[in-house]
């Protein structure tokens, strides 16, 4: 078995063939035996193929360090053409073939300028974020003009051009917001001049107050545009505007009182003329007045002084006053239908002022509160007294009905007895709504009742006893027609008997016999008229010239008028006595 040898300078002239042979020479010389001679030689030839095996692993593991280099980078030059958002780039190498080293060799340039590119874009994001970042400091507010900005944080993922025209974007954005912010500060600092200027206020120390960059000496591009002084200006300004509403409104109180002060007591026009500083914004709204110092503090305690020197003038003519107060208060309790007692009240008024125990300015106030419950109570009466109203309105129809429909004589050809025709049919309509009505005045009467915990009265009456007696009224009513209706049926075939008697022959069925609606008396157990219906509901059996009988209808009935009288008559304790018709 023989090794072929290779020619190494370094082995000075020997190979593994001249080796093996001086190798053979000494197991001859020895008297190696065969088996020991190709035992050393396997041996040999195992030791040889684990040198070169090492030699193989060696330069595998060489080459997959240049096969990563170069897929390294061929990864970077693709991570920077993706950061800088290039699908290509022009010193890329197009060569891909040849050897690992000539492959690396080729694509170091284009990497090099790659990344000298993307230094230079880095520059330009951190360029556009610096001011971006500043100007979104000066809108929150956590950043001033004089700071130092950091450096901002780029992502160097994302290099693009696309992206850095979305930085620009924003950018423009904010610097359009932060141009808008700044004219609605110069338009607030205005703002708070104006008000200033007319409430008579250090304008310097209240916009300072807000921020110290709104005074005047400071630049307008060094003003604050943060939410925080936008808002602050926005308060400020709310505030002020609230004063001068305030103070204007006081104003205008002042005025008032001034002028019925004059006008009470006659004062002449000179001294009048002397406050026309304070009347001339009476009627004048909130930004109408523009005057400097118009709505001054020390102007409204002019005012007010001058306004208490009047009051301590005018108590001579304090009974006048108060007879006129007591007098709208009586006025307002009358269109509301609640009763007082006006005699006492005006006896107590001048025992008041007589005693002198009282400020006349208390007393007014008294008044004038008294006024205010009683304006208070009237609107809260206000939706039931509209139904009150129209309930009396409708029964007031329905007695004109009840009347118009005994008149014969309605449907001749008069004057004016179209008019009575329509007026009936309205009236009729009017009256079948009576039953609703009734029901849900019933109603927010007990509604209006629960709220407060007190009666609703009406002129001295609960209006729920009123009510009920109506209901009861108008029942007794319906049932007193019904048994008219049964007499007069009865009545008609009595008298068509004593006609067939008297003449052998019974009238004909469609000729009337008398009115078409006969109202007769309500008759209680013993044999007496209904105390309800006294007054006009019974009718009238009399003889007519023949001597036979007839029915006359009864006048119509107020039913208002007599459930009033029975509800107070109730309330009293005392036995009602019978409304006239």
């Amino acid at each position: 078995m023989t090794i072929a040898g290779v020619h190494d300078p370094l082995l000075g002239g020997m190979t593994c063939g001249s080796l093996l042979q001086q190798l053979q020479q000494i197991w001859d010389e020895v008297g190696e035996s065969d088996e020991d001679r190709d035992k050393m030689l396997l041996q040999l030839e195992r030791d040889c193929l684990d040198v070169y095996r090492q030699k193989v692993d060696q330069a595998l593991i060489a080459r997959t360090q240049l096969l990563q280099e170069l897929a390294d980078a061929k990864s970077e030059l693709a991570g920077l053409l993706a950061a800088l958002g290039e699908r290509s780039f022009i010193g890329t190498p197009e060569k891909t073939t040849g050897t690992i080293k000539e492959q690396l060799a080729a694509i170091a340039p284009a990497l090099e300028e790659l990344w000298k590119q993307k230094q230079e874009r880095i520059e330009e994001f951190a360029d556009v974020q610096s001011q971006i970042q500043k100007i979104c400091g000066e809108i929150s507010g956590n950043l001033h003009i004089s700071d130092q900005m950091e450096t901002p944080k780029v992502d160097e993922n994302d290099l693009s051009l696309k992206k850095l025209d979305e930085f620009h974007s924003q950018l423009q954005e904010l610097q359009k917001e932060k141009s808008d912010r700044l004219h609605k500060v110069l338009d607030f600092v205005s703002t708070v001049h104006d008000l200033c200027a007319v409430l008579g206020m250090d304008f310097f120390s209240t916009i300072t107050e807000v921020h110290p960059s709104l005074d005047d000496a400071v630049g307008v591009q060094s003003k604050s545009i943060s939410d925080d002084t936008l808002s602050k200006l926005a308060r400020t300004v709310e505030s002020l505007e609230e004063d001068k509403k305030q103070r204007l409104q006081k104003l205008q109180e002042l005025a008032g009182q001034l002028c019925d002060l004059w006008n009470l007591m006659d004062t002449p026009m000179e001294e009048r003329s002397l406050f026309d500083h304070v009347t001339c914004n009476m009627s004048a709204s909130v930004d109408e007045v523009t005057v400097p110092g118009a709505l001054a503090l020390d102007l409204i305690e002019q005012a007010e002084m001058e306004v208490e020197r009047l009051d301590q003038l005018k108590a001579s003519k304090m009974k006048e006053i108060a007879f006129k107060k007591q007098a709208e208060l009586e006025e307002i309790y009358a269109r509301a239908h609640i009763e007082i007692d006006s005699e006492a009240a005006r006896e107590k008024i001048l025992l008041l002022i007589d005693s002198g125990n009282v400020d006349p300015s208390e007393l007014l106030a008294d008044m004038d509160n008294q006024i205010l419950k009683a304006k208070e109570e009237a609107f809260s009466r206000r939706e039931i007294m509209e139904k009150v109203e129209k309930w009396m309105s409708a029964c007031e129809e329905e007695s004109w009905l009840e009347d118009y429909n005994r008149d014969e004589n309605r449907y001749n050809s008069s004057r004016g007895a179209h008019i009575n025709l329509k007026r009936a049919e309205k009236a009729r309509i009017l009256v079948n709504k009576i039953p609703a009505l009734v029901d849900t005045l019933v109603a927010k009467t007990r509604a209006w009742e629960e709220e407060r915990g007190i009666p609703f009265i009406y002129d001295g009456v609960p209006l729920l006893a009123m009510l009920d007696e109506y209901a009861m009224l108008r029942h007794d009513r319906e049932e007193e027609k019904r048994r008219m209706r049964q007499d007069q049926k009865r009545f008609h075939e009595q008298l068509a008997t004593e006609q067939e008697t008297i003449f052998g022959s019974r009238p004909s069925p469609n000729r009337p016999l008398g009115p078409k609606k006969v109202v007769g008396p309500r008759v209680n157990g013993n044999g007496t008229p209904n105390r309800r219906l006294s007054s006009g509901a019974q009718s009238v059996r009399s003889a007519n010239k023949d001597g036979k009988r007839e029915l006359r209808p009864a006048a119509p009935v107020n039913y208002v008028a007599i459930a009033k009288e029975d509800a107070a008559s109730h309330v009293s304790g005392s036995e009602p006595v019978p409304a006239s018709p």
